[in-house]
Parts: C-alpha cells; structure tokens; sequence
C-alpha cells in the first residue's frame, strides 16, 4: 500500500510536521512513525496540521493519544494550523477518548492472612444461612396457627418428587451397598468359620449407619441439588418477586412445603433402603456362606435390638432438615446470571453432605456416651 502520510520534527522550528492523508487507511504506518520517534527529549513540542490534507476520526484519536502521552511524560504540547473542521473534530475526540487507568500491583496475602479472610467469610455466610432458618421458623409458627394457608399440593408434590419417584434408585444402590458389605464382612468371617454372625453384623451397620447415612447423600445428590436448580431459576425469571408482589411470601408456597415434605420423606426412604440393604445382604450371604434365606431371618430379630432400628430413624429427620434448608438457601442466593445456578447447585450438595457426614459423627459420640 502507497503511503500519503508522514510525521517528522523539523529542528528549526521546534516543530512535529503532519503530512498528508490521516486517515484509518494510514493509522498503521503513522503509528509505527510515532513510536521510533524520541519525542520526549523535548520540553516543548508544537504538533503543526497545515500540510495534512485529509483527517478522519482515526487520526483524530491518533494525534490525541500522542498529545495525551507526551503530556503525562512532562512535555508541554501546542496544536497549530489545523483548520477550523480539523480543530472541531480533535476537541470532539480529545473529550472522548479514556484515560488510560493506572492498576496498582496487588500484594499477595500471606497464608495465615488468607486463612483469616477464609475464616471471616465462611462465618458471615454461616450467620445468613442461621437467619434464613430462623425466618423460616418464625414464618412456620405463624402458619400452624391457620392451617388453612397450608400449601397442600405443594406438599404432595414434593412427596412425590422426592420420594415416590426416588424409590427404584434408592432401592438399586441399597441393594448393591448390602451386596458389597456382605462380601467384604464375610471374607473375614469365612476364615473363622463364623458364618452365621454375618447377620449380626449386616443388621447393625445397615440399620444403624449405612442406610441412614447412604439414603441421605443420595437424596441431597438428588433432591437438595434440584431444590437448588428449581429455585434458582425461579429468581432468574423474577417469579419470587412476582410472590413478593402478590402478598405471597416464598417461604409459606415454596420452601417450607419443600422442607417438610422431605422431613416426612426421608424417614420412609431410609425404611425402603434398609429392606433392600439387607436384602441384597441376604443374597451375598445365601451364595457365599451358605446361609438360607430361611436361617438369616430366624437369626436376624434374636440379634439385632428394635433399638437398633429407632436409632438409625432417629438422624433423618435431622439429614432431611440439613438437605432441605441448604438447598433452598443456596437457591435464593443465585445471583442474575445462568452460571450462578450451577454454583449454587454444586455448592449445596457439597455443603450438605459435608454437614450430613458432622451430624453422623456428632451422633456417634452422644449415642456411645449414652452407651446406646
């Protein structure tokens, strides 16, 4: 391409001649013009525009920008011999064109302090989820008092979402967890050829622990994951503030029918994988140690206490309130943006189990120092 334009410094006058076309077809070379001159040895500077025969807007910016730069390095910078529309068009850009913003270096944290602030938020979003529960409560005190604002078929629904239509899933991966127990308590067992306590330990761990705690991770992979996904989308489209404008309050439609109805579920579903743990136990140990179906349920009431049942029902309620408050607070939390519900979604299935898995453990301790 045949270059029109050109810029240089004439001595003699203390002047940056322009020349030419300056226009967006010429930007390129101009720019590389500019930057092998040392303009900046220079206290005073006068940018001369008679000989330039064509400005545009790109060049505009360009003669702006330079004057801008010299400036911030200490030289005082004159425009002359621009013609009347040429003037007009540079103090048009020179009004409009952004400063370059200077970002001062941020200085890394150590780890102790990064520990701190770590420690600090985890503590303020604990506060908001406490005050989110405690709303919650005060919101159901005052809906026991008229049974009427019940929201029945929102109750229903969640039932049947959370637990009807969860059975066949609950049931396959008790079965197998059964299967594999099974399997590995009886390897040890075969060795001392005591077979037969095979169902002493398959009643204990499965009614006690495993069940309980294996249906609730499951259903907070489940159900606390789509409490999250339903609400959040629910706020992206503005149907919580619509709620808010109708006099409706999401905790009375929405979230506490979601929080009972798994209260009421989770029970049930532990009772349904306990059945199909120790049935799938019954299989491993009929193949494995010769033990008949007939013999392991003989065995089974004589060895493993009604106490034992009733302590592992005991905890789901209080696994079902964990995954149901932590999903629906992670889910008003979604902010205006699509990817706010995949965090929130994932953040609430983590935060469950983690606090699922604390709760087994704390109930642990106080079942063993009530020699339960």
């Amino acid at each position: 391409m045949k270059h029109d334009a050109n810029v240089s410094y004439d001595r003699k006058s203390n002047q940056i001649l322009c020349e030419g076309d300056w226009t967006i077809s010429q930007i390129s070379h101009l720019q590389s013009l500019a930057k092998t001159k040392a303009w900046a040895q220079y206290p005073n500077l006068v940018i001369n525009g008679a000989k330039i025969r064509h400005l545009d807007s790109a060049g505009a910016w360009l003669i702006s920008n330079l004057t801008q730069t010299l400036t911030k390095r200490g030289v005082k910078v004159e425009l002359s011999e621009f013609n009347p529309e040429a003037t007009k068009l540079l103090e048009m850009v020179a009004g409009n064109i952004k400063q370059e913003k200077h970002i001062e270096p941020t200085n890394k944290i150590s780890n102790i302090a990064w520990l701190g602030k770590q420690t600090v938020d985890k503590l303020k979003e604990l506060n908001s989820y406490l005050a989110f529960v405690g709303q919650l409560s005060v919101e159901f005190l005052q809906l026991t008092k008229e049974p009427k604002s019940w929201r029945w078929k929102s109750l229903s629904s969640i039932i049947y979402s959370a637990g009807y239509q969860g059975l066949p899933i609950i049931a396959l991966l008790s079965f197998l967890v059964g299967v594999v127990l099974a399997y590995q308590m009886g390897l040890q067992l075969e060795k001392y050829g005591a077979n037969v306590y095979i169902v002493d330990l398959l009643g204990l761990s499965i009614l006690r622990e495993f069940a309980p705690l294996m249906t609730a991770i499951m259903v907070s992979g489940r159900t606390g994951s789509a409490f999250t996904a339903s609400l959040g989308m629910m706020k992206l489209n503005q149907e919580i503030d619509a709620l808010n404008t109708l006099g409706v309050t999401p905790g009375e439609l929405l979230l506490i029918p979601r929080i009972i109805g798994l209260m009421i579920v989770l029970p049930l579903l532990t009772m349904w994988a306990d059945i199909f743990a120790i049935l799938g136990g019954m299989v491993m140990s009929n193949n494995m140690l010769d033990i008949s179906w007939v013999d392991f349920l003989q065995r089974f009431p004589q060895v493993i206490p009604l106490k034992t049942f009733i302590i592992g029902m005991g905890r789901t309620p209080v696994y079902a309130l964990i995954i149901a408050t932590i999903g629906c607070y992670e889910g008003m939390q979604v902010k205006n943006s699509a990817d706010s519900v995949g965090r929130n979604t994932t953040k609430s299935v983590v935060l469950a189990i983690f606090f699922i898995i604390v709760a087994d453990a704390l109930f642990s301790i106080i079942f063993s120092k009530m020699k339960l």
